[in-house]
């Protein structure tokens, strides 16, 4: 930060100072939101969230030493009194870009893979000069300004990542940092349900290219119809990058080894250089694409950049982390977020990565879909009950579409094949919570397991309730038939196994149960041989009981994918296979 007095501070903020605060003290940073971030100099910004009112944490700001505190009420400390934190910080970020004329800001949005490109793009600029870029995805009305506000005088590029929730937000983040390159990725399906529609998306999108200068520079994806429209609404310079002959900066050649890491001849308009990614998933080559394109317009030799994106490994956590277990077992962590097009590309990669292995995936229903979100769920449970995998589990909330989807393609005949006849496949199990004793599990108002183990299931019962975290959940589902097996070598091809009898008394549904000792082999991976088992489909309350499930199951060598909506935190049944320990 350009350190600035408090006094100076109120005048960019139309604030009042506070709490014997010395209009003469400087604030040289970090502007911070956490108090537990707080550092001697900083200055403390306090919000009032649903849970927490950082007000309250005025004093114990000080004492960290900050110099003061931008309030929105008075405090028992130094402060800047202003009628809107946000909107102050927002103006006090704004003045710090305008006192750096001579730093570049670049923008990157898109609906997925801004947060991989601009961690690869800050690496090309600081290749240059001194780079400032978001730590993992501050992209929205706080984390943009918290980020502009870490570069000083010697800032030479801001590598900012932004965001659309909806139209006008991203109009909104380039006041503050007017962009001088701007990189439009895609437009997808995430929040589909706020914008209403791909058009609406792309509208929000492009706001980026409207705020370019004349003499600027948008570099935007030719691979995609709606960002290729974009250059109608920009009077800034135009380059094109993708896999078509068309883009000035294209990927040639591609090629992925078995490890799902993609190699490539990157083609300039000023020659070529070979690409190999340390990154995972095919779909990091149009992140790579899009970083060079900007890179390339910056003055980088092609050699260059071809060398810092084979050097490149993830910066920001929880997107696709491969990890190898010391039993050979495969964890790939893609859980930071998840629409339907990042689902997609990560069971494209989870295929290649996982090929020759047992191959497992902890999934959640997607959100903000609007009305389209049953059939998109739907549409994923389809994609991953047909992935091959030898089980699949769906945790959380809403699961009800991606069951639905997953079970018709699990159960789909091969291509060619006859349909089997007999009954639909049952639907999901619904596994318990944390491990509470039988006695917990027994009581409450379904039917004994006995009355669930034989005969025909009547019509379905209401959709079963997730209790909260840490909370035990209650007995045999009325829509879960008790003791269905899997499959195993001497059951038919296409049929399920008699059933087991229920749950074992001593221990619930685990203990000896249908999940003893893991699933039998069952969905191997594609390609391979042996029987074609449909993939096992469970439902799960939470992450904690994902990773309680995947102990139970894997075996060494086994491969996990672990993807779904960031409200879910999934990435702790990562930590958790991982051996309980923050990644």
């Amino acid at each position: 930060m350009i350190p600035l007095p408090l006094a100076r501070i109120a005048e960019i903020t139309s604030g009042a100072l506070s709490g014997m605060a010395d209009p003469r003290a400087v604030v040289r940073g970090p502007v911070v939101i956490d108090s537990r971030a707080v550092e001697p100099g900083s200055l403390f910004v306090a919000f009032r969230g649903a849970r927490v009112d950082g007000h309250d944490y005025a004093a114990q700001a000080i004492r960290a030493g900050a110099v003061a505190v931008l309030a929105t009420r008075p405090v028992d400390a130094p402060a800047v009194i202003v009628p809107d934190a946000a909107v102050a910080l927002a103006e006090l970020a704004a003045a710090q870009v305008a006192a750096l004329p001579d730093a570049t800001v670049i923008g990157v949005t898109g609906s997925a893979g801004k947060t991989s490109t601009k961690d690869l793009l800050a690496r090309l600029t600081a290749r240059i000069g001194p780079t400032i870029a978001p730590v993992g995805s501050f992209n929205n009305e706080l984390g943009h300004p918290l980020t502009v506000l870490r570069a000083d005088a010697g800032t030479r590029f801001m590598v900012l990542e932004l965001a659309a929730r909806n139209l006008g937000h991203i109009k909104d983040l380039t006041r503050i940092a007017p962009p001088k390159i701007g990189v439009v990725l895609n437009v997808g399906t995430a929040h589909l349900g706020v914008f209403g529609g791909k058009e609406a998306i792309a509208k929000a999108k492009g706001e980026l290219v409207e705020a370019l200068p004349r003499t600027g520079v948008a570099v935007l994806n030719a691979d995609d119809p709606y960002v290729r429209e974009m250059a109608a609404r920009t009077d800034a310079r135009v380059t094109y990058f993708g896999r078509g002959d068309d883009a000035a900066i294209r990927a040639e050649e591609v090629v992925v080894d078995v490890r799902g890491r993609a190699s490539f001849t990157l083609r300039t308009p000023s020659g070529a250089a070979h690409v190999s990614l340390k990154l995972y998933g095919a779909h990091a080559v149009d992140n790579a694409l899009a970083a060079a394109a900007a890179g390339y317009e910056l003055g980088l030799p092609v050699a260059t950049i071809a060398a810092e994106l084979s050097e490149a490994t993830p910066r920001s956590r929880w997107r696709m982390e491969v990890t190898d277990r010391a039993d050979g077992v495969i964890v790939v962590n893609d859980a930071y977020n998840a629409n339907p097009d990042s689902m997609r590309a990560a069971f494209e990669a989870f295929e290649v990565l996982g090929r020759g292995r047992r191959r497992f995936a902890v999934i959640a229903a997607l959100r903000e879909l609007g009305d389209e979100g049953p059939a998109l769920n739907a549409e994923l449970g389809r994609m991953a009950g047909g992935a091959g995998l030898t089980a699949l589990i769906v945790a959380g909330p809403d699961a009800e579409p991606v069951l639905q989807g997953a079970h018709a393609a699990a159960h789909a005949p091969a291509p060619g094949a006859p349909q089997a006849p007999g009954p639909h496949a049952p639907p999901a199990q619904h596994a318990p919570g944390p491990h509470a004793p039988a006695a917990q599990h027994a009581p409450g108002p379904h039917p004994p397991a006995a009355q669930h183990a034989s005969g025909p299931q009547g019509p379905a019962g209401p959709a079963p309730v997730i209790p909260p975290h840490g909370a035990p959940v209650p007995g045999p589902q009325d829509d879960a038939p008790q003791g269905w097996q899997a499959p195993d070598a001497g059951v038919p091809q296409g049929r399920q196994g008699p059933a087991a009898g229920g749950a074992s008394a001593a221990g619930g549904p685990y203990a000896g149960g249908p999940y003893a000792g893991g699933p039998p082999t069952i969905g191997g991976p594609p390609g391979g041989g042996g029987v074609a088992h449909p993939t096992r489909i469970v439902h799960v309350p939470d992450a904690e009981v994902a990773a309680a499930e995947l102990n139970q199951w894997l075996r060494p060598g086994d491969a996990v994918l672990i993807k779904g909506p960031r409200a879910m935190g999934l990435e702790r049944t990562a930590e958790l296979l991982l051996g309980g320990a923050a990644q």
